[in-house]
């Protein structure tokens, strides 16, 4: 299925970083949670980071660990890479 920005409903901010901003989300089709992790694109190219979104995604698609979160789906928007991952309650491991 196509997955796009509208698919979802941001709830809450979780986090911010230097590239963009985590927010609760749920996906509308079927009402799950998911952790939505917004890199704004213009920061990305600032700061050169593209490269290391990109490498973040491939290695989270391809882990499946009980203490990582894995990729649910990634789309993009006009300003946004979204990369939707699994909802951990409980914060970081710190």
């Amino acid at each position: 299925q196509a997955v796009g920005g509208d698919s979802f409903v941001d709830f809450r901010v979780l986090g911010k970083g230097g590239f963009g901003e985590v927010c609760a989300c749920q996906r509308r089709a079927t009402g799950k949670m998911y952790a939505n992790k917004r890199l704004n694109k213009k920061r990305l190219k600032k700061r050169k980071g593209y490269e290391a979104a990109l490498v973040e995604k491939r290695i989270l698609a391809r882990v499946h660990s009980r203490f990582i979160v894995s990729l649910a789906c990634a789309f993009q928007t006009k300003n946004d890479l979204c990369l939707v991952m699994t909802l951990m309650n409980g914060g970081d491991l710190r």
